[in-house]
């Protein structure tokens, strides 16, 4: 089992930023792909980016690309997401999410979540 923990959610105006952290507790964090989703209201969860077990590779959805950037701290257990230049569209719960396997772009991939921190930003 793997605990994970979000926060660094919050209000922030169009073209601020949101440092989120997600800190996880149990199993060997580093055996672990890690994951970032979001939830909007009436939609359906979508993926954000990932970063590999040793954090050598990132992926990110075309939307957030060269604003959002995954990394991870195995030795604190943690991975962050850093959102700059944050739009309205962004608004959404966000999820960290754990991938024992394969750590794709499906939230089928991923075996465990947290419990999400929500992100507003205003026009």
């Amino acid at each position: 089992q793997v605990q994970l923990v979000e926060s660094g959610g919050g209000l922030v105006q169009a073209g601020g930023s949101l440092r989120l952290s997600c800190a996880a507790s149990g199993r060997t964090f580093s055996n672990y792909v890690m994951g970032w989703f979001r939830q909007a209201p009436g939609k359906e969860r979508e993926f954000v980016a990932s970063i590999s077990r040793s954090g050598g590779v990132t992926k990110y959805a075309d939307s957030v690309k060269g604003r959002f950037t995954i990394s991870r701290d195995n030795a604190k257990n943690t991975v962050f997401l850093q959102m700059n230049s944050l739009k309205p569209e962004d608004t959404a719960v966000y999820y960290c999410a754990a991938a024992l396997y394969v750590g794709g772009v499906s939230s089928y991939d991923y075996d465990y979540w947290g419990q999400g921190t929500q992100v507003t930003v205003s026009s």
